[in-house]
Protein backbone atom coordinates (compact mmCIF):
# COMPACT_ATOMS: atom_id res chain seq x y z
CA UNK A 1 0.00 0.00 0.00
CA UNK A 2 1.41 3.44 -0.92
CA UNK A 3 2.32 5.75 1.92
CA UNK A 4 1.18 8.89 0.09
CA UNK A 5 -1.67 10.41 2.08
CA UNK A 6 -2.95 13.26 -0.14
CA UNK A 7 -2.06 15.93 -2.68
CA UNK A 8 -0.54 18.84 -0.80
CA UNK A 9 0.68 21.31 -3.42
CA UNK A 10 -0.31 22.56 -6.88
CA UNK A 11 1.32 25.33 -8.92
CA UNK A 12 -0.51 28.20 -10.56
CA UNK A 13 1.65 30.41 -12.76
CA UNK A 14 1.09 34.14 -12.28
CA UNK A 15 2.45 37.36 -13.70
CA UNK A 16 2.93 39.14 -10.36
CA UNK A 17 3.12 37.28 -7.05
CA UNK A 18 2.00 40.20 -4.88
CA UNK A 19 -1.02 41.02 -7.06
CA UNK A 20 -1.96 37.34 -7.41
CA UNK A 21 -1.69 36.68 -3.68
CA UNK A 22 -3.92 39.67 -2.97
CA UNK A 23 -6.44 38.57 -5.63
CA UNK A 24 -6.75 35.03 -4.24
CA UNK A 25 -7.12 36.39 -0.70
CA UNK A 26 -9.47 39.32 -1.44
CA UNK A 27 -11.59 37.77 -4.19
CA UNK A 28 -11.71 34.05 -3.32
CA UNK A 29 -11.23 34.22 0.44
CA UNK A 30 -8.04 32.15 0.48
CA UNK A 31 -5.42 32.65 3.20
CA UNK A 32 -1.67 33.13 2.90
CA UNK A 33 0.27 30.05 3.97
CA UNK A 34 3.80 31.12 3.00
CA UNK A 35 5.69 34.08 1.55
CA UNK A 36 9.41 33.48 1.74
CA UNK A 37 12.33 34.92 -0.22
CA UNK A 38 14.91 32.23 -0.85
CA UNK A 39 18.53 33.24 -1.41
CA UNK A 40 20.01 36.10 -3.38
CA UNK A 41 18.58 34.98 -6.74
CA UNK A 42 15.21 36.67 -6.21
CA UNK A 43 13.30 33.38 -5.92
CA UNK A 44 10.18 33.74 -3.81
CA UNK A 45 7.93 30.96 -2.49
CA UNK A 46 4.33 32.22 -2.18
CA UNK A 47 1.45 29.91 -1.27
CA UNK A 48 -2.22 30.36 -0.47
CA UNK A 49 -4.92 27.90 0.56
CA UNK A 50 -8.64 27.63 1.14
CA UNK A 51 -9.10 28.40 4.87
CA UNK A 52 -10.94 25.10 5.45
CA UNK A 53 -8.48 23.00 3.41
CA UNK A 54 -4.99 24.17 4.25
CA UNK A 55 -3.67 20.71 3.43
CA UNK A 56 -3.71 21.73 -0.26
CA UNK A 57 -1.53 24.76 -0.88
CA UNK A 58 -1.52 26.67 -4.16
CA UNK A 59 1.93 27.93 -5.13
CA UNK A 60 1.74 31.25 -6.97
CA UNK A 61 4.80 31.00 -9.19
CA UNK A 62 6.19 33.40 -11.78
CA UNK A 63 7.21 31.45 -14.90
CA UNK A 64 10.95 30.88 -14.77
CA UNK A 65 13.45 28.32 -13.47
CA UNK A 66 13.20 25.36 -13.20
CA UNK A 67 11.22 25.75 -16.47
CA UNK A 68 13.31 26.12 -19.61
CA UNK A 69 13.18 29.60 -21.09
CA UNK A 70 11.10 28.28 -24.00
CA UNK A 71 8.54 26.76 -21.62
CA UNK A 72 8.48 29.84 -19.36
CA UNK A 73 7.87 31.99 -22.46
CA UNK A 74 5.03 29.69 -23.57
CA UNK A 75 3.41 29.98 -20.12
CA UNK A 76 3.77 33.79 -20.18
CA UNK A 77 2.11 33.89 -23.65
CA UNK A 78 -0.70 31.66 -22.42
CA UNK A 79 -1.28 33.92 -19.41
CA UNK A 80 -1.23 37.02 -21.63
CA UNK A 81 -3.79 35.41 -23.94
CA UNK A 82 -6.01 34.58 -20.95
CA UNK A 83 -6.11 30.91 -21.95
CA UNK A 84 -4.06 29.23 -19.24
CA UNK A 85 -6.03 26.65 -17.24
CA UNK A 86 -5.29 26.54 -13.53
CA UNK A 87 -7.73 25.22 -10.91
CA UNK A 88 -11.11 23.61 -10.46
CA UNK A 89 -13.08 25.00 -7.52
CA UNK A 90 -16.08 23.23 -6.02
CA UNK A 91 -19.12 25.10 -4.74
CA UNK A 92 -22.43 24.00 -3.27
CA UNK A 93 -24.33 26.73 -5.17
CA UNK A 94 -22.75 27.95 -8.42
CA UNK A 95 -25.29 30.72 -9.05
CA UNK A 96 -24.93 32.16 -5.53
CA UNK A 97 -21.13 31.99 -5.71
CA UNK A 98 -21.24 33.62 -9.15
CA UNK A 99 -23.28 36.50 -7.72
CA UNK A 100 -20.98 36.89 -4.69
CA UNK A 101 -17.80 36.87 -6.77
CA UNK A 102 -19.24 39.17 -9.43
CA UNK A 103 -20.04 41.67 -6.65
CA UNK A 104 -16.34 41.50 -5.66
CA UNK A 105 -15.28 42.35 -9.20
CA UNK A 106 -14.26 38.85 -10.30
CA UNK A 107 -14.23 38.49 -14.10
CA UNK A 108 -16.33 35.61 -15.37
CA UNK A 109 -15.69 34.45 -18.91
CA UNK A 110 -18.61 32.06 -18.65
CA UNK A 111 -21.62 32.50 -16.34
CA UNK A 112 -23.18 29.45 -14.66
CA UNK A 113 -24.33 26.92 -17.23
CA UNK A 114 -25.75 23.41 -17.11
CA UNK A 115 -23.30 20.63 -17.91
CA UNK A 116 -23.74 16.82 -17.76
CA UNK A 117 -21.85 16.76 -14.44
CA UNK A 118 -23.48 19.80 -12.82
CA UNK A 119 -23.40 23.58 -13.11
CA UNK A 120 -20.18 25.26 -14.22
CA UNK A 121 -18.89 28.81 -14.47
CA UNK A 122 -15.44 29.97 -15.54
CA UNK A 123 -13.43 32.74 -13.86
CA UNK A 124 -10.33 34.50 -15.11
CA UNK A 125 -7.89 35.53 -12.38
CA UNK A 126 -5.77 38.69 -12.56
CA UNK A 127 -2.92 36.80 -14.27
CA UNK A 128 -5.02 35.30 -17.06
CA UNK A 129 -5.64 31.84 -15.58
CA UNK A 130 -8.98 30.11 -16.07
CA UNK A 131 -10.54 28.79 -12.87
CA UNK A 132 -13.50 26.46 -13.25
CA UNK A 133 -16.22 26.81 -10.62
CA UNK A 134 -18.36 23.66 -10.39
CA UNK A 135 -21.49 22.66 -8.51
CA UNK A 136 -21.44 18.88 -8.93
CA UNK A 137 -24.58 16.90 -9.59
CA UNK A 138 -25.15 13.86 -7.36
Amino acid sequence: MPTITHISLVTVYVTDQDAAKQWYIDKLGFVETADVSMGDNGFRWVTVAHPDHRELEVTLMVPGPPLTEDMADAVRRSLADGTHGALGLRTADCQKTYEELTAKGVEFIQPPAERPYGIEAVIRDNSGNWLVLVENRD
